[in-house]
């Protein structure tokens, strides 16, 4: 008795050929692709077409000295400088306190605390700066005053110290707090996501929790952060209400973190010129937030060259 032979049109759709579902998901997720380039071009575009007065004008008609350059360049470095900090501080405390709640805390612990580091995200940025100039600045006071005291030797702490509490030392522990939930939420998933055969065998082998966290955890882990570290300096760098509220500016270009001569930034100069501007002096704002919008850019692709190189190598 032969045996029926059944070709590959009978049971299975022709190679090739999509089925509805497949072809409106494909069009849905290449539509949002091509929406957010637009939108960025978008933005791209409008920063340069209304930047164009300032960047062709002559420096005599931009207020300060040195032109367009000599007016960004002091932005630029405290809003680089600001950010710098913020990092510095909240990645540290972002992957001590990921490592906690995904491998050391109970479960009946780790997912509170988790929902209360998220919830420091829907803070509102006023909310932080009111903070900052009500409660940490003066707190801050008798800090400043330490470290001037015995490291006034490092530039950074030169002094003289602010009898305020408003200065940039202070708007980058802000910063560190706002951006420490977007980290550790990134950073937590990530580690939570190591293989748990990798942890088992470690800890087969005899290594302590440190141990195995420390030649596991950390290096699966090393991209995620990376990636939310970047997140969390594109939000320092943008953020405005805050710096605004808290940082007493002179517009000096200095590293000194503890005295009363501050740096402003982009983004806080915009918020506090920009209701009385006109004119030219309008155009030379958004030729300030076009430098930040490049700022910004930059970050993100060293960032995802850093990423994607850490990949490759932990392959």
């Amino acid at each position: 008795m032969s045996t029926p032979v059944l070709t590959a049109d009978a049971t299975t759709p022709s190679t090739g050929v999509k089925r509805p579902g497949d072809r409106i998901f494909s069009g849905l997720a290449v539509g949002a692709g091509v929406t957010i380039l637009s939108v960025l071009a978008g933005v791209a575009a409008f920063l340069i077409i209304r930047a164009w007065p300032a960047v062709t004008a002559g420096s005599d008609q931009i207020k300060g000295d040195g032109g367009l350059i000599g007016y960004i360049a002091p932005l630029a470095f405290g809003t680089v400088l600001g950010s710098v900090i913020a990092i510095v501080i909240a990645v540290p405390m972002a992957m001590a306190v990921s490592l906690f709640i995904s491998h050391y805390a109970p479960k009946r612990l780790a997912q509170p605390l988790g929902y209360v580091i998220d919830l420091l995200a829907a803070i509102p940025s006023v909310v932080y700066g009111l903070w900052g100039i009500a409660v940490l600045g003066p707190a801050m006071v008798s800090v400043h005053k330490w470290l001037a005291d015995n490291l006034g030797f490092i530039p950074l702490f030169a002094g003289p110290p602010s009898v305020t509490g408003r200065t940039m030392l202070v708007v980058g522990v802000v910063l560190a707090v706002m951006i420490l939930p977007i980290i550790t939420a990134i950073t937590r998933e990530v580690y939570s996501q190591t293989p748990r055969k990798q942890i088992e065998g470690a800890l087969a082998l005899g290594a302590t929790r440190w141990e195995m966290i420390r030649m596991t955890v950390l290096p699966f882990g090393r991209s995620g952060l990376i990636g939310g570290a970047m997140l969390g300096l594109g939000r320092a760098l943008g953020e405005t209400m805050a710096v605004t509220i808290i940082l007493s500016a002179t517009g000096a270009v200095t590293f000194d973190l503890i005295s009363s001569d501050n740096p402003s930034t982009i983004a806080a100069n915009i918020a506090l010129d920009f209701p009385e501007s006109s004119g030219l002096d309008v155009n030379v704002l958004i030729a300030s937030g076009l430098a930040l919008f490049a700022i910004t850019l930059v970050v993100n692709m060293i960032a995802r060259t850093v990423i994607v190189r850490t990949e490759k190598a932990s392959r």
